[in-house]
C-alpha cells in the first residue's frame, strides 16, 4: 500500500502529464484547422498529408494515455492505486515510477505477456 506522500507524488505527476497532453492536443487541433497551408505541388501536399497522418497517430496514442491517466487518478481517489488488479498484491514503486498508469504488478504483467505469446497475439 502506498503512503499518502507517495500517492500525492503520483497524483501530482499524473496531473502534470495530463495537462501537458491536453495542451498538445489543443495545439494540434488548432494547427490542423489552419487552412493557410496550400501547396500547388502534389509532392509537397503529399508530404503535408503524411506529416498530418503521423501527428494524428501520435495524438491517438496520447488520447489513449489520457484515458489511462484519468483512470489512474480515479484509482488514487478510490485508494486502489498501486494494487495489482490481477493478484491484489502491491505494485512496486519502481514499476509505478516507470509506468504510473499500470494496473498490474511485474509478475502478473509477465504472465499476461507470456499468455499473449502463446496465443499468438
Amino acid at each position: 500500500m502506498l503512503s499518502k506522500k507517495n500517492q500525492e507524488y503520483f497524483r501530482d505527476h499524473l496531473t502534470e502529464r495530463l495537462a501537458e497532453l491536453l495542451e498538445e492536443s489543443t495545439k494540434t487541433v488548432s494547427g490542423m484547422t489552419d487552412d493557410s497551408e496550400t501547396f500547388p505541388d502534389p509532392t509537397d501536399r503529399a508530404t503535408l498529408e503524411s506529416e498530418r497522418n503521423f501527428t494524428l497517430r501520435i495524438r491517438d496514442r496520447e488520447r489513449k494515455l489520457i484515458s489511462k491517466i484519468k483512470e489512474a487518478l480515479s484509482r488514487i481517489d478510490q485508494g486502489t492505486f498501486g494494487i495489482c488488479e490481477e493478484c491484489g498484491g502491491d505494485i512496486s514503486g519502481e514499476r509505478l515510477e516507470a509506468r504510473p498508469v499500470t494496473t498490474l504488478c511485474i509478475d502478473c504483467k509477465k504472465s499476461q505477456e507470456n499468455d499473449e505469446k502463446l496465443k499468438g497475439l
